[in-house]
């Protein structure tokens, strides 16, 4: 079995969504073969709960008025570290880097399928590592001018 076509087309459209606000490597696995719950996952992350949040209004918002769906289940708003958005047939993750990194969905769904997606989300690959690294350079720099 593999991913219908409504499923990637709600794939496509979030992950498009998260594209434009943002969000760092975002990418997408087939999980049909492996779970009968729902067809695809998409992960995105992004530095700030500000921007998590950001992200998720942009993919709830776009998917509702392109395609005339609304999450089924919405989780983890209130802290906006992880927020999980449940639409049955897909089901999105918008995780805080520091979530992404220490829960590894992709090595947990790493067997499955990548699904193809939108240019300006392939691109947002080693986003976050990019990210991780200026953070460093400018929390060090700050550190040497406290010094």
């Amino acid at each position: 079995m593999t991913a219908t076509d409504r499923s990637i087309e709600l794939i496509n459209t979030a992950a498009q969504a998260a594209a434009d606000k943002l969000a760092h490597d975002i990418i997408a696995y087939d999980v049909s073969d492996v779970l009968s719950i729902t067809d695809a996952f998409l992960l995105a992350s992004a530095p700030n709960d500000r921007q998590v949040k950001s992200i998720v209004d942009e993919i709830e918002e776009r998917l509702s008025k392109e395609l005339g769906v609304k999450p089924v289940r919405r989780e983890g708003d209130r802290e906006a570290r992880w927020v999980l958005l449940d639409y049955i047939d897909i089901v999105v993750h918008v995780q805080h880097s520091e979530e992404r990194v220490f829960y590894a969905l992709e090595r947990l769904w790493k067997d499955c399928p990548e699904l193809d997606l939108p240019e300006e989300a392939k691109a947002t690959r080693g986003k976050g590592a990019e990210h991780a690294k200026l953070q460093a350079k400018e929390d060090s720099a700050e550190l040497g001018e406290l010094r």
